[in-house]
């Protein structure tokens, strides 16, 4: 039995994974913002509608506060496993660059000349990007293959 690793394109796995760390960073570090009920009367003629049918504005409003917050916790939550799964050059490559509240001020450069002790070099940190994107790809299912 032979296993072959899917030859992905690399263009569209970097700019998918990319948009997932984006994600990432956007539901960890921004506040959600809690939708709440309204309390006030409408001043809009409201028709009547169907007697038949219930609505239940609190309920909701707070179902989906509960739930959206689940899902942003549990989005991050899947992130962080996978990036722990990667070796320990890629790990640190990954949280230096893309897992950081300001990581969309760091460029690519600084990270291989500043945050690597020694500096590696600039061919070295894109072979090891490569390598975390590919992986990260596959443990998250949004690989894109060729």
């Amino acid at each position: 039995m032979i296993f072959e690793l899917p030859e992905l394109d690399r263009k569209q796995t970097k700019t998918a994974v990319q948009a997932a760390l984006e994600k990432y960073r956007l539901y960890k570090y921004l506040s959600f913002d809690e939708r709440e009920a309204s309390i006030t009367a409408s001043s809009e003629v409201r028709y009547h509608g169907p007697t038949n049918e219930t609505s239940d504005q609190t309920g909701d409003i707070a179902a989906y506060n509960a739930d959206k917050q689940r899902e942003r916790d549990q989005y991050c939550e899947r992130i962080e496993r996978a990036v722990k799964r990667l070796p320990s050059l890629e790990r640190f490559l990954i949280e230096k660059r893309y897992m950081v509240n300001d990581s969309e001020y760091k460029t690519d450069q600084a990270i291989y000349n500043f945050e690597f002790q020694p500096p590696i070099s600039q061919g070295t940190y894109q072979k090891l990007r490569w390598k975390a994107f590919y992986k990260l790809a596959l443990n998250l299912n949004i690989q894109v293959e060729k």
